[in-house]
């Protein structure tokens, strides 16, 4: 369905189509009619799905709407995600979608000088995205006023949940004094997250759940190989030394194995960038910032930028080391193959993470594709391939296994 066929603001239409939304997903097919007749509603769709889209556009519409003057007088729209980048990116979402219309937006987090997001409170803003711990000392310095919103949303729903911010969000909902709508989003959701959102809205509440049958987008082709841990270095290097034009986001379980990874690939000439919570706030912008502008590259992250973070023109995403969390898995592989683009995803895994396979496999109810790779691609001499992309290398190496396969059987 095309977005000109919304009961929406003719300025919000004219931003979709500058901003390259031209045809709804599924989730803002199905959720953007719910919100805009004021339902609560409990979306889960998978990762590059728009889901950022399918909450900001009626809520933009519906402030727009509402409003005489560009003034605002109040916070009507409470957005609570759980990171600093998403906070960021989100509120980038509504800048672009809002523009000449009479909505403002802002997003607060913390790890920056509080002083500047004061200012710019003070003079007042219709949407308001924060994390909570930032959203929770202004309210206490009495810098924010949150009892006038009308529309409260959770991004990455389940995450905040699990997180422990249950106590945050009802100590939120005691401070709102109207009639409110509540919005929960996430691409993934366990059965005891499910019940303390349900908790949260209204029984009569929307439930929207699209791509019920995989949890990994179909735009993702994502496999494993198995390779012991001293051996995923080696391998890693064969893999960039053989792609050299693609844009890879490279997961690993800690800060410290993210600087391993980085120190590494230095020692083998290959220049990389990394992202990870012992950072300072500035240098984790600074990161991304730089990652986002380059059309090929390799960023080492650890789950930090798993969930929500939308960087364009990802390629590939490799995870060096799996997930704790069977969940992560589906948001790290969701950095690839996002909207209408293709995208792989390649998994290291030893041994040791034998169980942790099990319990991905066990969460997304899928066998993954176990690739085989040729001892030379595991060695530390690098082995460097004309071009050949990393499908290509597990394409030789099984064809290699099946001749000699089929010439066991022949004697």
């Amino acid at each position: 369905m095309k977005f000109e066929k919304f009961a929406i603001a003719d300025e919000i239409k004219d931003n979709l189509i500058k901003n390259g939304y031209f045809r709804t997903t599924d989730i803002q097919y199905k959720a953007i009619p719910a919100i805009m007749n004021g339902e609560d509603v409990l979306a889960i769709a998978q990762t590059g799905s728009g889901k950022t889209a399918a909450f900001a556009i009626p809520i933009i519409n519906q402030i727009h709407q509402y409003k005489t003057s560009k003034r605002s007088h109040s916070i009507k729209c409470l957005v609570l995600v759980p990171t600093r980048e998403l906070a960021q990116q989100i509120g980038e979402v509504f800048a672009k979608l809002s523009r000449h219309t009479k909505a403002t937006s802002y997003a607060i987090y913390g790890g920056v000088e509080q002083d500047p997001q004061i200012s710019q409170l003070e003079g007042g803003v219709d949407i308001l995205i924060a994390t909570p711990g930032r959203m929770f000392d202004l309210i206490s310095q009495q810098h924010i006023d949150i009892s006038g919103v009308s529309v409260l949303v959770l991004d990455e729903a389940d995450h905040m949940l699990d997180l422990g911010f249950i106590d945050d969000i009802e100590a939120v909902k005691r401070k709102l004094q109207h009639h409110h709508q509540t919005l929960f989003f996430s691409a993934t959701i366990n059965p005891k997250i499910k019940k303390l959102a349900y908790s949260q809205i209204r029984s009569s509440a929307l439930r929207i759940q699209v791509s019920p049958e995989k949890m990994v987008s179909k735009n993702v082709t994502h496999s494993v190989v198995k390779v012991e841990m001293d051996q995923k270095r080696h391998l890693l290097v064969n893999f960039i030394q053989a792609n050299p034009k693609v844009k890879c986001m490279i997961f690993v379980r800690t800060q410290v194995r993210a600087e391993r990874v980085i120190a590494h690939l230095a020692k083998n000439s290959i220049e990389a960038i990394s992202i990870h919570g012992g950072m300072e706030q500035e240098d984790r912008e600074k990161n991304l910032d730089l990652f986002r502008k380059k059309d090929f590259g390799w960023l080492i992250a650890t789950d930090v930028t798993a969930r929500g973070i939308d960087l364009p023109g990802i390629t590939h995403v490799i995870n060096y080391d799996l997930p704790d969390e069977p969940e992560n898995y589906v948001h790290r592989v969701g950095r690839t193959g996002r909207g209408f683009s293709k995208g792989e995803a390649i998994s290291f895994y030893s041994s040791e993470e034998q169980e942790k396979l099990q319990q991905i496999e066990d969460f997304i109810q899928t066998k993954i594709n176990q690739l085989k790779v040729h001892k030379e691609h595991l060695e530390s001499e690098p082995f460097i391939s004309n071009e050949m992309s990393f499908a290509d290398m597990i394409a030789a190496e099984e064809a290699r296994i099946s001749r000699a396969t089929k010439k066991k059987v022949k004697k």
